[in-house]
């Protein structure tokens, strides 16, 4: 019963938050001692179905959580060059990409097919996989450290908080009835948490996760359990579709910082910010039938003329296109990983071409190149293809791969040429 109970709980913590259209939104972040401003609205996920829990990578690269071929997998959006990839490939769904600290490795909550759930870290290059706790079911975490976890773990119906140090394997338990927002507070060793010890007022708490002293910070927001730092001493938070802040020893309430239904967000869901406090990411349900935002001056509503109409749905066309040439390759892709003959030619147009770069014709038709994969799959038991890095630019869509086979790993740079829908031309660097 009690195995049953945990498993109930599981389905409910995690999965059921995948089951809205919630999209990922990045904005710059202008802040002074008076006020805060949010600039530039861009949706980066533009994807039906489930997109939540982004963080910062680096400077460069922002992880979340997407929905993709019925199941989520963690997505890598690249700022410098406005695309996607996918940093992983496994039968469960991932949630909660976090960076490890001093580490090239990314962690998330995986739930697998059989209902285990448990903390994994994935390596950046290859995209390996290794349980980092055992005998934990994680539902939320974050990183004090390399080596220290502060995480929510389901115990029968309840969310309680444990700290684990990686090292000695130990985890202790420091608080019950928690939520699902876990920070490292800026400047300080100490993390945040969400206490709902107190039914009718939860609280954002610190923790100390080696002495476990705990202390109240502020009060929530009613029911609202999603915040970020922006500062040591700034937190910002989210009702509906409006940003508030609370600024510590100064504000006596959460103040109103902007309303955000002009990027058609209903519900905001989950706030990241950069090392720097210049950019914002939010999640949250949107307006059914929204798509790709518009990128604004400001979150101040303005007038619109029919040029600035045209140039936005210009932008929008050219970025709907590019989402559905990444979608052909990357399920090309899959179909390569599973090893399915049948689903992997059915991207490519009768004519295809392959060729080893600059311009070596390696093999020309549909049925050519069906002989050739056919062979090489039914070869390669351990067939594997990893994207390190993605690139699309108009119809072309050029993959750094790391593909392994027959127990090597092996390098190489696929440049693929998309029209109407199917994939005419194929050029591998190696």
């Amino acid at each position: 019963m009690k195995y049953l109970l945990k498993v109930l709980c599981i389905l409910f913590t995690i999965v059921s938050y995948a089951q809205s259209n919630t999209e990922v939104f990045l904005f710059d972040l202008e802040t002074n001692t008076s006020k805060i401003e949010l600039k530039n609205a861009k949706n980066l996920s533009n994807n039906e179905g489930y997109d939540n829990q982004p963080s910062f990578l680096n400077d460069r690269y922002i992880l979340f959580a997407s929905t993709r071929n019925g199941q989520t997998d963690i997505s890598k959006y690249d700022m410098r060059y406005d695309s996607r990839s996918w940093l992983n490939f496994t039968e469960g769904g991932e949630y909660t990409p976090l960076k490890i600290p001093n580490k090239n490795q990314v962690s998330a909550v995986r739930l697998d097919k059989d209902g285990l759930q448990r903390l994994y870290a994935y390596n950046i290059s290859n995209g390996e996989s290794t349980e980092l706790i055992q005998d934990l079911v994680v539902a939320y975490y974050t990183w004090y450290d390399e080596h220290t976890i502060v995480s929510a773990v389901i115990e029968d119906d309840d969310l309680n908080l444990y700290a684990t140090n990686l090292q000695d394997g130990k985890s202790r338990k420091y608080a019950t009835k928690v939520g699902r927002s876990f920070h490292r507070i800026p400047n300080s060793n100490l993390v945040s948490f969400i206490s709902k010890e107190n039914e009718n007022q939860w609280q954002i708490k610190s923790l100390n996760p080696f002495t476990g002293a705990t202390k109240v910070i502020a009060n929530t927001m009613k029911d609202v359990e999603d915040i970020c730092w922006l500062n040591n001493k700034t937190i910002l938070s989210g009702k509906d579709n409006t940003l508030y802040k609370l600024t510590l020893q100064r504000d006596n309430d959460w103040k109103q910082v902007t309303n955000l239904s002009s990027s058609g967000i209903t519900k905001i869901t989950r706030l990241a910010t950069n090392a720097e406090s210049n950019k914002l990411l939010i999640a949250g349900d949107i307006n059914p039938g929204t798509t790709e935002t518009q990128t604004n001056e400001s979150t101040t509503e303005t007038e619109t003329t029919d040029e600035s109409t045209q140039s936005g749905e210009s932008t929008t066309e050219s970025s709907e296109q590019a989402s559905q040439i990444e979608t052909i390759v990357q399920r090309n892709l899959d179909a390569y990983n599973a090893r399915n003959i049948d689903a992997f030619m059915a991207d490519y147009a009768d004519d295809i071409k392959t060729y080893a770069y600059p311009n070596t014709l390696r093999t020309e038709g549909k049925e050519a190149m069906r002989k050739s994969y056919k062979n090489w799959f039914d070869r390669v038991p351990d067939l594997r293809a990893f994207v390190k890095k993605r690139i699309v630019i108009g119809n072309k869509v050029i993959d750094e791969e790391q593909v392994t086979a027959n127990g090597q790993i092996l390098n190489a740079v696929a440049i693929y040429e998309v029209e109407n829908g199917k994939i005419i031309k194929v050029t591998f660097i190696q």
